[in-house]
């Protein structure tokens, strides 16, 4: 099982085609998460998160349903804000 907690959405993360090609390289299904804008593209995280998660066998994730930097009363974000925050993560496998 497998939580995914707030991070860039899918609208927002911009990224160059270098970053497409890295996620690419070590994954061909990896271009699914990602979406032309131009000349760049507006990668989803949260997908890519689940695919690799799928891929060493987790079934269950939850989470991936937050934006960081959309929900400017909520977190932080040093895209939108030019500064930096800080947030804790929980991890432990079981």
């Amino acid at each position: 099982m497998a939580w995914l907690g707030p991070a860039i959405g899918p609208q927002a993360f911009e990224v160059g085609p270098e970053v497409r090609d890295a996620f690419m390289a070590k994954d061909e299904n990896a271009h699914r998460a990602f979406r032309p804008a131009g000349e760049k593209y507006f990668a989803d995280i949260y997908q890519l998160a689940r695919q690799r998660l799928a891929n060493v066998g987790v079934e269950q994730i939850f989470g991936g349903d937050r934006c960081t930097l959309s929900e400017k009363d909520d977190f932080f974000s040093y895209r939108r804000d030019k500064t930096t925050g800080r947030m804790a993560s929980f991890i432990w496998l079981i």
